[in-house]
């Protein structure tokens, strides 16, 4: 298979693993939004793909899940967020956990909390009250890390990104 139609279907699955991560799996409504996984699949996309799909997936994966659970007034903060999350890791190299991407879930996580005490800031007006999103937000982060750390490490053993993904 041509590597651009590998990118493209890689892409295409990782929207969808992270909208149903974001969505579904362990989404917990709290505060002003709700605390989920979904950041896990948007750290391993931005493992495995080139970084301009790294992006489209994070910020489409987690906007569509935005639009269809109840929240569309974070659609914008939440492409916004997601695209710089996938900034923080990279794609190259044959293994999942580099030394970027061990420390990368951590700058994402500044990240996120800093772009949704923003996001509420400008959405209601105070900023005080968003301070209250915060341990929300370090809760999803912590819980993120746990779970891409689990993925990657098992993806590394299987030898995942020169195995299957190639040369993307």
């Amino acid at each position: 298979m041509r590597s651009g139609y590998k990118r493209l279907i890689f892409t295409a699955v990782f929207i969808a693993l992270i909208f149903i991560t974001t969505a579904y799996i362990l989404h917990i409504p709290a505060g002003n939004g709700y605390i989920h996984i979904g950041d896990s699949l948007i750290y391993l996309a931005a493992s495995c793909l080139p970084a301009p799909f790294a992006m489209a997936a994070a910020a489409l994966g987690a906007g569509l899940s935005d639009a269809l659970t109840g929240f569309p007034q974070y659609i914008l903060f939440t492409i916004i967020i997601k695209l710089l999350n996938a900034l923080c890791f990279t794609g190259k190299g044959t293994k999942l956990l580099t030394k970027r991407n061990i420390a990368a879930p951590f700058v994402s996580a500044l990240i996120t909390i800093a772009g949704y005490y923003l996001a509420d800031v400008f959405l209601y007006g105070s900023w005080v009250s968003p301070l209250a999103t915060i341990p929300q937000s370090l809760i999803q982060a912590g819980g993120s890390l746990a779970v891409y750390l689990i993925l990657a490490f098992a993806l590394d053993k299987l030898d995942f990104k020169r195995r299957v993904l190639g040369a993307l």
